[in-house]
């Protein structure tokens, strides 16, 4: 049997059947609207005007980023890079029962064989 030859042979219809005529929108309103969820329910001004208080990783601007003072200065000159009091960086500057646990050798060789070791 070749199922090539037959799909070529035959007609194709699709297995899908859409119910009335296929009709495109005379008119498609594509004026700017604020998301439904949105806190403000309003637009901002302009998007310099929303850089200066978008927040990503912090705030995005020291001063003013209309007039580049990001990348302007450097790092060490932001401050020092310390974590507030009850804050870490690490995982492993937790007290010891919030760090990751070792592993086992069953854990170890469980994932080795795809777990059928633990049913053989």
């Amino acid at each position: 049997m070749h199922p090539t030859a037959i799909l070529r042979s035959g007609v194709r219809t699709p297995l899908i059947r859409f119910l009335g005529r296929r009709s495109v929108p005379q008119s498609i309103d594509h004026t700017p609207r604020p998301h439904p969820a949105s806190p403000s329910g309003a637009l901002p001004d302009s998007f310099a005007a929303y850089r200066v208080k978008a927040q990503q990783h912090g705030p995005l601007s020291r001063g003013s980023f209309i007039q580049g003072s990001i990348g302007r200065n450097s790092g060490s000159s932001l401050g020092p890079v310390q974590p507030k009091q009850g804050e870490f960086f690490d995982r492993a500057e937790l007290p010891s029962r919030f760090q990751r646990l070792p592993w086992t050798e069953a854990e170890i060789e469980a994932i080795e064989t795809g777990g059928a070791s633990l049913f053989a």
